[in-house]
């Protein structure tokens, strides 16, 4: 990703933050890209640079991701802690108020933030992911979350092999697998695309990618829902397997005036599989609910 400014800020703990701005302030609300859990920009890379033809947009690595230093303090590796970091970024880039855009996980860094500041908060939109309890809805079974912590012990004890493991895996092996499994759209997904985020994945630190997962999958802040005094817009793809398009439309219809719309035929993946159609439903929903005046309607659109 490109960015007109970036620096680091050291998080509570003194884990070295990095962030980055792409465009001018225009009077019209910032927003801030929060990625999904392994990720470290790959799926904005259509969205941020058209958002900064208009405003300013904020995006960062989390701790233990890109170019991020490893968490110093492994016990602030959860939603809370992100969140955390979050406001820290903020203070740093020098943004007092944003809309908070985030996909798979960063759907809860976006909830998370409400919780811990919600004056900063001007609006969120959520991009294929849910309020929380993610490992306990893959494919519609909780199988991934009663498997997860044996998974991380074996990782923790044997942590070479882990780690060999984890980054052997060549990217047109896995880009391969991933388009005959289904868990991204074969036809309108690009290898380039898949590649910059296997790459990234390639080179974590195996036991912070698991940790995170599991806190994720443990983690749940339904109970905000009902109190969200924002707008919001809830894009959901017909074909996620990570988070079903139905815990989207139980989200929205739990969230005072949400918007919900479905994207035809899109994976997990669909903001790189579908960057049309992701540009055009979010700018609608900035244009109209956050920067227009008529923040809090009741219609619901589909896709």
């Amino acid at each position: 990703m490109e960015y007109d400014r970036h620096g680091f800020v050291e998080a509570e703990d003194g884990t070295r933050l990095f962030w980055g701005l792409r465009g001018e302030a225009s009077g019209r609300a910032a927003v801030v890209l929060n990625d999904g859990i392994g990720c470290d920009g790959f799926v904005w890379r259509y969205l941020q640079p058209h958002l900064a033809e208009s405003r300013q947009v904020l995006h960062w690595h989390y701790r233990g991701h890109g170019r991020s230093g490893p968490p110093l303090d492994r016990e602030r590796l959860d939603l809370p802690a992100l969140a955390g970091d979050l406001r820290v970024v903020l203070d740093a880039a020098g943004i007092e108020q944003a809309v908070l855009i985030g996909h798979s996980m960063g759907t809860q860094v976006n909830l998370e933030a409400w919780r811990a500041m919600p004056e900063r908060v001007a609006g969120m939109a959520f991009l294929c992911g849910s309020y929380g309890r993610v490992t306990h809805t893959f494919h519609g079974t909780d199988v991934l979350s009663q498997i997860l912590p044996t998974v991380r012990t074996a990782a923790r004890q044997y942590r070479g092999v882990a780690r060999a493991i984890w980054g052997r895996v060549p990217t047109g092996l896995a880009y391969r697998m991933a388009r005959l499994s289904g868990e991204v759209d074969a036809v309108t997904i690009r290898e380039d695309d898949f590649r910059r985020y296997w790459e990234h994945i390639a080179v974590m630190d195996p036991d912070v990618f698991l940790q995170l997962l599991e806190a994720a999958g443990e983690h749940s802040a339904e109970d905000l829902l009902p109190d969200i005094g924002v707008p919001c817009l809830v894009l959901s793809a017909e074909r996620d397997t990570f988070t079903p398009p139905e815990l989207a439309a139980a989200m929205a219809e739990q969230i005072p005036g949400a918007e919900l719309f479905v994207i035809r035929g899109g994976s997990h993946a669909a903001p790189v599989e579908q960057p049309m159609t992701v540009q055009l439903r979010v700018d609608k929903f900035l244009e109209e609910r956050v920067d227009g005046d008529d923040p809090q309607p009741s219609a619901r659109a589909r896709g």
